[in-house]
């Protein structure tokens, strides 16, 4: 399989991100009534994990969590991720990164664990691609952004599956129907296959050895490409045991750097 040439791989990605972008900011619009005042996660309560920061820290996080802001910010969100399917500019990702991490510090750091960092890390990769290119060099850009990516992507399977590997209780797949009790649909049923302790181990290991062996997908696009698709089945098991949509989103804007860097290493 030929390398993907780093401005289409770029395009990609920018468009997944959208994608994954427009997602995100649907279900914050669902969520205004819970965060207006009175609403459980009103500015008025979460206001008190700032307690302790500057005036104007305080000001300027209580000007944008107003209905009125909040409202014009998400809206504008929206629109910005729509334009990422059809291309960047550095005032776009800087627009779309800036209010990203502006909504995490009012949710303590993450509403959704996992994807709003790894969103973190793709608008990053936007980012540099989008300030080299307003500085004359787009190529250099889009390398370096899309290495970024794919750096972070697939340390992120490696220590997952490192966690998992010096872990006893995924070892001997104890963790597994643990972990699956906690599902969205609740405790699996006293026949589900995964209380087997044969098949329950078997599962872990899998998921050990395939996330464990990640680094490998850089030593060819197919093979990169093989590892993505398996990774896409496993955030697409996950969000349905789970119901961790966003986890699908933000992880498959990641694929297009890592098949690319694939073709380079």
């Amino acid at each position: 399989m030929s390398p993907l040439d780093p401005a289409f791989a770029l395009r990609l990605m920018q468009a997944a991100l959208g994608a994954s972008l427009i997602v995100q900011t649907l279900e914050f619009m669902r969520l205004r009534h819970a965060l207006g005042p009175g609403g459980v996660w009103a500015w008025t309560v979460q206001s008190g994990d700032l307690a302790h920061a500057s005036r104007p820290v305080r000001a300027a996080f209580g000007w944008l969590a107003g209905e009125r802001v909040d409202s014009a910010h998400l809206t504008l969100r929206l629109a910005a991720a729509v334009g990422l399917l059809f291309g960047s500019a550095l005032p776009v990702s800087l627009f779309l990164f800036v209010g990203t991490v502006a909504l995490l510090i009012r949710w303590r750091g993450a509403f959704n664990g996992g994807s709003d960092f790894m969103t973190i890390v793709v608008l990053t990769g936007v980012v540099i691609a989008d300030a080299a290119a307003a500085l004359g060099h787009p190529d250099i850009g889009a390398r370096a952004g899309l290495w970024y990516v794919a750096i972070h992507a697939i340390s992120s399977y490696f220590i997952s599956g490192a966690v998992k590997l010096i872990n006893p209780e995924w070892r001997s797949g104890t963790a597994l129907p643990i972990f699956l009790d906690g599902g969205v649909y609740g405790p699996l049923p006293a026949t589900s296959p995964y209380r087997n302790k044969t098949v329950a181990a078997l599962c872990s290991w899998g998921f050990i050895l395939w996330e464990c062996s990640f680094p490998l997908a850089l030593a060819d696009p197919l093979v990169a490409v093989g590892f993505c698709a398996t990774a896409a089945v496993f955030h697409l098991l996950v969000f349905r045991y789970f119901g961790l949509n966003r986890f699908v989103f933000a992880w498959l804007a990641t694929f297009p750097a890592i098949v690319f860097a694939a073709g380079q290493a």
